[in-house]
């Protein structure tokens, strides 16, 4: 068994708890998720299975969209709704649709986010969130996310009442926090938030129409039609750049060879597919670190004849 299988993630479970619970139904142990989500966090969650484990980083790496809400007037430990309140501050006045607008096109581009305590980021060998449940404050690492885009989904000209709910779409680079970006919407607003709902609406190529359910893979397991549903593994790689190659090449792909870098491809820096003619990718490679004209193997992908 080898491909992609585009899983709708249901609220309530962990990135592992998916891979878990797949592995039974699959009866295969080769299974690895593409990305953490939070239990409360629903949408897409590219599986990679068999072979295509070697191609998750490239999904995890790829951009994401969302659907998020957020909701002004109080903020909470976990910064989404499962938390304990932290602060409270009514909304006192009216916030109209064009300050929104402005707030939004402020935080669009490169923005600097401070991963929120209870998140699966690492300092000093320990994930934060095992911090958090010790009731231990760590300083934790800024980092500089990417935010492509953000959308106002809500029609109103104006918003008031003691808190304010409003949803959102947001396109952006891996590593983002969109709880982090809620909190931050409500700052420059100048009220504590959170984010009371998310929902990925998009990973990498995968998209919301193309999820399957726990059930229905289950139902094609039990007909036997699974290979159906599978995405090759090249789907986790349409957005990378492509290297043709003719089949003398694709020997020497497959034991590793450098190769020329032609010169449509010089000037990236990234990860780059060799594939054949008839779109079968066999290695990802990239620039050489010490030969700027060559191209050395990341990963070999398929190396049988």
């Amino acid at each position: 068994m080898e491909g992609i299988l585009p899983l709708y993630k249901p609220a309530g479970l962990t990135s592992h708890d998916c891979v878990f619970r797949l592995r039974k139904i699959l009866k295969t142990k080769k299974v690895g998720h593409t990305g953490t989500l939070d239990p409360d966090v629903t949408g897409v969650l590219p599986i990679c299975i068999g072979k295509a484990t070697k191609v998750a980083e490239y999904i995890t790496d790829a951009g994401k969209a969302y659907l998020g809400e957020v909701t002004i007037g109080f903020s909470t430990t976990t910064e989404d709704s499962s938390g304990e309140v932290v602060e409270r501050k009514a909304v006192n006045r009216v916030i109209t649709r064009e300050e929104i607008l402005q707030v939004l096109q402020s935080l669009t581009g490169e923005i600097e986010q401070t991963p929120p305590m209870y998140s699966a980021v690492k300092v000093g060998g320990v994930r934060l969130y095992e911090y958090a449940r010790k009731g231990i404050e760590v300083e934790r690492p800024t980092r500089v996310v990417s935010i492509y885009s953000i959308d106002l989904l809500d029609e109103r000209e104006q918003f008031e009442g003691e808190s304010i709910t409003f949803r959102f779409q947001v396109r952006c680079s891996k590593g983002t926090y969109i709880r982090t970006l809620a909190v931050m919407i409500g700052e420059i607003l100048g009220f504590p938030a959170h984010m009371s709902y998310l929902q990925r609406i998009q990973s990498a190529s995968f998209h919301l129409e193309d999820c399957l359910t726990f059930e229905d893979i289950e139902k094609y397991m039990e007909a036997g039609t699974i290979s159906n549903v599978l995405r090759p593994l090249e789907t986790a790689l349409s957005h990378l750049p492509k290297f043709r190659i003719n089949d003398k090449v694709a020997e020497k792909v497959k034991n590793g060879a450098l190769l020329q870098t032609p010169d449509h491809l010089k000037t990236i820096n990234g990860p780059i597919i060799a594939e054949t003619d008839d779109g079968t990718a066999l290695a990802i490679y990239a620039k050489h670190p010490s030969k700027p004209d060559l191209l050395k193997p990341v990963k070999v992908l398929r190396n049988e004849s």
